[in-house]
């Protein structure tokens, strides 16, 4: 187990020990110990400067930027990024967050990946049930700004995950999806580290699913928000390419159907908040 823990502390931008959290989407008033898993899943080979090379051919949005400024801007907010998000959402991130962890269902013992995720704000969760849950993300600005969550935290490129196939029983990611080039890579990729009957869970903006609310949600996006972004942001211009991701994503059957694709079975998705966000679930075949 000492060597098992080794591999993944040479590919980490900090591996913590675990801390005991109030438990969600557990037995009420139950606080449970993440467990250590018999066997760490195993690295294949990951550094900061990998993920750095990596980024001109990786993750993006699929807009007018290049990974690395995707992955510049991601660096350049990392310090407000919970808050702001917090601000913007007016509270409904943290609704969004228990939803998730309830959908991917972890238990004691299970390896849990949770892909892009920043601070580390959404795979904390994940742990409350005794899983053994690892944080990743191409951004090293955002994995150091959650450096004080006690969770493993793994510099990596959703498009080559530094892992061997089937090292996990579930994956996860939010609101990550759409800063990936290749989608159909990525959700294939997903699929190589997770085992056979294993669960993916992704949370990311939808399409409401009333028109009339559709136009107001638009118009929030093309005024409101980069006004707010403009006033709590430390990179504005974040913001609104976070709009313009929004109105260029798939909205919920299409998405479902891609993960079909990509090696998934029994896909279905649940509208959060009238569809501004929806959350698919999956089964590995």
């Amino acid at each position: 187990m000492g060597r098992g823990r080794a591999r993944i502390r040479t590919a980490a931008v900090q591996l913590l020990g675990h801390a005991h959290l109030h438990s969600v989407g557990c037995p009420p008033h139950r606080v449970v110990r993440p467990a250590s898993p018999t066997e760490y899943p195993r690295v294949r080979g990951c550094s900061v400067a990998t993920v750095t090379a990596r980024r001109d051919r990786g993750s993006r949005a699929g807009l007018d930027k290049a990974p690395a400024d995707v992955a510049a801007m991601f660096d350049a907010v990392a310090g407000r990024y919970d808050l702001t998000n917090t601000l913007m959402s007016v509270g409904q991130d943290r609704g969004w967050r228990r939803a998730t962890t309830a959908a991917l269902g972890a238990g004691t013992g299970d390896k849990v990946l949770d892909v892009a995720a920043g601070t580390a704000v959404s795979t904390v969760p994940l742990t409350a049930c005794g899983a053994f849950a690892v944080a990743s993300d191409f951004s090293v600005g955002m994995l150091s700004a959650g450096a004080s969550r006690d969770v493993p935290k793994v510099a990596a490129d959703a498009l080559a995950l530094p892992f061997t196939d089937e090292s996990f029983d579930a994956v996860t990611i939010s609101f990550g999806l759409r800063n990936v080039s290749d989608v159909d890579a990525a959700l294939a990729e997903f699929a190589r580290v997770t085992r056979h009957d294993g669960r993916l869970v992704v949370c990311e903006f939808s399409r409401p699913v009333w028109s009339w609310f559709d136009r107001i949600y638009s118009e929030y996006l093309l005024r409101p928000l980069p006004w707010i972004a403009d006033r709590v942001s430390s990179n504005p211009e974040a913001y609104r390419y976070l709009a313009e991701s929004i109105r260029a994503w798939p909205d919920q059957r299409m998405l479902a159907d891609r993960i079909g694709a990509a090696g998934w079975v029994d896909v279905g998705w649940r509208n959060l908040t009238f569809g501004i966000v929806a959350l698919h679930r999956a089964t590995r075949s």
